[in-house]
């Protein structure tokens, strides 16, 4: 059982922080009656405060009371990506976890990519929820916007703006990984389908491919734009067009790369034999092709729990220890390439 070190001559909050094992503002919350805080991590920290003997400055509480108990989960995106992106439904999933045995609700907030970002903000403002986290954005226009803005939110991917708390995955890294691999089976005709190019993940993502490609001293002119939708991956016929010989193609996300693979087995060329095929995001339907997809891990619960976790400071009145944090990501390798 951990002990406090009588490092100082009373115990403080970071000292029941470090023996519960969580942050210093989730310690708060609990010190301080907030709700937004799962069971089991209450229960810890509780049992940390008894431990130690640790007695809080009534005096210096300073938390802001809330009101509604409802954090947003909000989307600007098209209703075809929400329902057929498995990405979608595990970032919400993340979000359910982060606030699993509290009182709060999560609700799903669905937004067109062409809603003006002071609609959003006028709705988050509204008073009907205390916090967001926003899953996926177009450009820079929405997070400017809540920059300026008084109510919490965290975005999951660079939302381009100075001054919001984000989680995103390092993509550049990621897909220079991809195209590495790509390049060490073999492959020197090499196309990409990238994401919308008004998305800073398409952007680093195909920066990545750019990167691996220079590298290697190949050509990168191969590509197409896509739209992070299976449909999207038939824009593979224009890159076979443009080069009958192309043996590799990393592809922006699983939904475009699965349907690209299909394409490029009908037109009579094998995968991974004649072409080699590499995707993003590790979704279930990687695993439903055959062969099965080679791709990049892209946890979508890990960073909305992660993101939650930010929330919950920024609600408690505490910034966040880092605002904004980077994760990396993995190759999956199976029979595609």
């Amino acid at each position: 059982m951990a002990r406090f070190d009588g490092e100082h001559s009373a115990p403080t909050l970071e000292d029941v922080a470090r023996i519960a094992g969580v942050s210093r503002a989730t310690v708060s919350r609990v010190v301080n009656g907030g709700t937004l805080v799962a069971a089991k991590t209450t229960e810890a920290v509780r049992a940390a405060i008894n431990e130690i003997g640790y007695h809080p400055n009534r005096a210096a509480r300073a938390l802001v009371t809330r009101r509604t108990g409802v954090i947003a989960v909000i989307v600007p995106e098209t209703d075809e990506r929400v329902f057929t992106d498995p990405y979608f439904p595990q970032a919400y999933h993340g979000a359910l976890q982060a606030f699993a045995g509290s009182d709060v609700q999560v609700v799903l907030a669905m937004a067109q990519p062409g809603d003006s970002a002071s609609r959003m903000v006028r709705y988050l403002e509204s008073g009907h929820v205390d916090g967001a986290i926003i899953v996926s954005h177009h450009g820079p226009e929405l997070a400017t916007a809540l920059a300026h803005s008084w109510q919490p939110v965290v975005f999951v991917g660079d939302p381009e703006a100075p001054g919001v708390c984000y989680v995103d995955l390092d993509n550049t890294t990621a897909a220079r990984m991809a195209t590495r691999h790509l390049v060490s089976r073999g492959c020197r005709s090499i196309g990409t389908i990238t994401g919308p190019l008004d998305m800073a993940s398409a952007r680093s993502r195909l920066a990545g491919f750019e990167e691996a490609m220079a590298e290697a001293g190949l050509d990168s002119s191969l590509r197409v734009e896509g739209g992070y939708t299976a449909r999207s991956g038939e824009t593979v016929t224009e890159l076979l067009q443009r080069c009958p010989d192309m043996d590799g193609l990393f592809v922006a996300n699983d939904l475009m790369a699965v349907t690209a693979m299909g394409v490029v087995q009908r037109s009579g060329r094998r995968v991974p034999e004649d072409v080699k095929i590499v995707g993003f995001d590790d979704a279930a339907i990687g695993l439903q092709c055959n062969p099965q997809l080679t791709t990049m891990t892209n946890p979508a619960d890990e960073h909305t729990r992660t993101a939650a976790e930010m929330l919950i400071e920024l609600l408690a009145g505490e910034v966040p220890q880092n605002p904004r944090m980077m994760r990396p990501s993995r190759l999956v390798v199976r029979g595609s390439a």
